[in-house]
């Protein structure tokens, strides 16, 4: 799925995310969520998933663009 694809719930691009490289929350076409955030090794997940972390503020922002 290209970055195209996706609905960008978070981040406004003012201020130092200008490349798409911050901590940001996407919607796909299927409803599911995309999360993209610094690479975590808390543990290690299962084949096929990985662990990002994201500032509370943008899970927050993404809850408020969805209307949750």
């Amino acid at each position: 799925m290209a970055r195209e694809e996706l609905t960008r719930l978070t981040g406004n691009g003012n201020g130092n995310c200008n490349n798409d490289d911050c901590p940001n929350v996407y919607r796909a076409s299927d409803g599911s969520i995309v999360v993209q955030g610094d690479a975590d090794s808390t543990f290690l997940p299962p084949a096929g998933e990985g662990l990002v972390r994201i500032p509370e503020s943008v899970l927050r922002e993404a809850v408020r663009a969805l209307g949750w």
